[in-house]
């Protein structure tokens, strides 16, 4: 059953152009393709981005942090209460009015009293500063390194000695059998599924924000479109749309790093680099670069296959994504226009850029 269902899913009239099959795709001594189980390859490479995040945030983030004057607030511990700490445990953080006067009544306490701590045990809770600062050095490593790895990437591919080897040329189009993996690629991805892969091991470790659902959605669908792009051998586009994503996040780590350390001149000019970074990248270089040549182009070179419109609407939904984030952002520079500050919800900042960048690859 399993086995008819996998031949089904991967038939060659579903991915690749007319007249083309799976085995135009065979390796050889000289070529090779992607193959899917060099995918399992990401999993032992992402336990080692776990470690070294470990030891990165200890050794360095740590100790960096307390140099930067990056201090934790003294929050008062609440006092124990068993029925209101079950409580908390087991039913709600938040109560409503009608539970908290029902909590005081069987606490024989006044109903502001039991308001306070809940509101003092949902502080004790929080994450630190110190602990964002760590995990916001982290990303901004991850990303400054990801980043310009693939402009490397994407100059070592457009230089190599192959018939399509510019935008124009098609080089970028939706898939060609005679586009071979090369070990730039390979390595790459490889480096982008791993890291996604240690952000679900660690998950249950990270500061837990408001979107703490959403993400684990957006990781699971990241994960599932990276390695669907090195099946169906998308991996220059997939490439692209990395890089054009990285680009922003080099500029949102750094701003929440300054948020943390209250310089607010540099928070503030940084995010308004950050912000022109995501809508010139997302509002421009994205639809010009990416959807022109997997919609428009791939036109003039294949005749339209089920692979074509599945990334084309994926990559659609994606833009559509980019416009709905880009109207937050443009309303959070209208208050930073209005109030001379953005001192303001990063975090939610940090959460729509996560949401963006669910990559249909």
């Amino acid at each position: 059953m399993a086995r008819s269902l996998y031949d089904w899913l991967w038939q060659h009239e579903f991915w690749l152009p007319p007249g083309i099959t799976w085995q135009d795709m065979q390796e050889s001594e000289d070529v090779h393709y992607p193959q899917p189980r060099e995918l399992l390859l990401s999993i032992p490479f992402a336990l080692i981005l776990v470690v070294i995040r470990c030891a990165f945030e200890r050794a360095i983030a740590l100790p960096l942090s307390s140099k930067l004057g990056v201090k934790d607030k003294q929050r008062p511990k609440a006092q124990p209460i068993p029925i209101l700490e079950t409580f908390y445990s087991t039913r709600c953080k938040n109560p409503e009015e009608g539970e908290l006067i029902s909590l005081a009544k069987r606490c024989d306490l006044p109903v502001r009293k039991v308001e306070r701590w809940f509101r003092c045990r949902r502080n004790i809770d929080r994450p630190s500063l110190s602990k964002k600062f760590c995990e916001a050095c982290w990303r901004f490593t991850f990303y400054m390194v990801s980043f310009f790895t693939g402009l490397a990437v994407l100059y070592d591919v457009s230089t190599q000695a192959v018939p399509c080897s510019t935008l124009s040329d098609g080089y970028f189009t939706v898939s060609s059998p005679s586009q071979p993996l090369q070990p730039s690629l390979f390595w790459y991805y490889m480096l982008e599924l791993s890291f996604y892969w240690s952000l679900v091991f660690t998950l249950p470790f990270d500061v837990k924000r408001k979107d703490f659902k959403e993400q684990i959605v957006h990781h699971a669908a990241t994960i599932f479109l990276i390695s669907f792009s090195y099946c169906a051998n998308y991996i220059r586009i997939g490439t692209l749309v990395l890089v054009i994503h990285d680009a922003s996040d080099c500029f949102l780590e750094p701003t929440k790093i300054f948020n943390y350390m209250k310089w607010k001149k540099t928070c503030d000019s940084l995010f308004m680099i950050f912000s022109a970074v995501f809508l010139i990248s997302r509002l421009v270089i994205f639809p010009y670069t990416v959807l022109y040549n997997t919609y428009y182009y791939s036109m003039e070179i294949f005749q339209p296959f089920f692979g074509y419109y599945f990334v084309n609407a994926l990559l659609i939904i994606l833009q559509l994504l980019h416009v709905f984030w880009s109207c937050l952002i443009i309303h959070m520079v209208y208050k930073f226009i209005l109030q001379g500050t953005v001192w303001i919800s990063l975090e939610s900042c940090h959460d729509s850029e996560a949401s963006a960048k669910v990559l249909p690859l």
